[in-house]
């Protein structure tokens, strides 16, 4: 059955994903996973409120509360003054963090540019195809789970 060999496969992904950030973290400063999350997260999307942020990795506010707090530490995230309500603030990477993330980022780009090195173009256009569209699945299942419209018999 197809979903025993994905699940399989997803299983061999996750632990080589590790694995990949075990190999690429490395460099002049080491960047843990969640501060990698984040920081891709606010470069790519833009400042965000903590409770925004907290939505996005499915965390409770106090965890990501922590981790971003450790990022404000090392001064790669700073917090300022959300302009729609002054009560509130908003986090953005600072220009350090973007610079670690943007090494980190290479490393992990020139990593898999060498793994693929054996793909065709089309290979490699398929399979960032199919992973977008499975993690769209996954986004679309988990917003219905939240709101409660879980309408197609998946499993809870």
């Amino acid at each position: 059955m197809y979903t025993t060999q994905i699940e399989q496969q997803l299983t061999i992904l996750l632990r080589r994903v590790q694995r990949i950030h075990f190999t690429t973290s490395g460099g002049e400063v080491e960047m843990d996973r969640s501060a990698y999350g984040i920081l891709c997260r606010l470069v790519d999307e833009g400042p965000q409120r903590l409770g925004s942020l907290a939505h996005a990795f499915g965390l409770d506010p106090s965890t990501i509360t922590r981790q971003v707090q450790s990022l404000e530490n090392t001064g790669w995230v700073a917090r300022h003054a959300d302009p729609t309500d002054r009560r509130a603030s908003l986090l953005d990477v600072t220009d350090e963090g973007r610079e670690v993330l943007v090494a980190t980022r290479d490393r992990r780009r020139e990593w898999l540019k060498f793994t693929l090195r054996d793909w065709t173009p089309e290979e490699m256009d398929e399979f960032g195809r199919l992973i977008e569209k499975f993690n769209r699945s996954i986004e679309r299942v988990v917003e219905d789970w939240e709101n409660g419209t879980n309408q197609n018999g998946a499993p809870a």
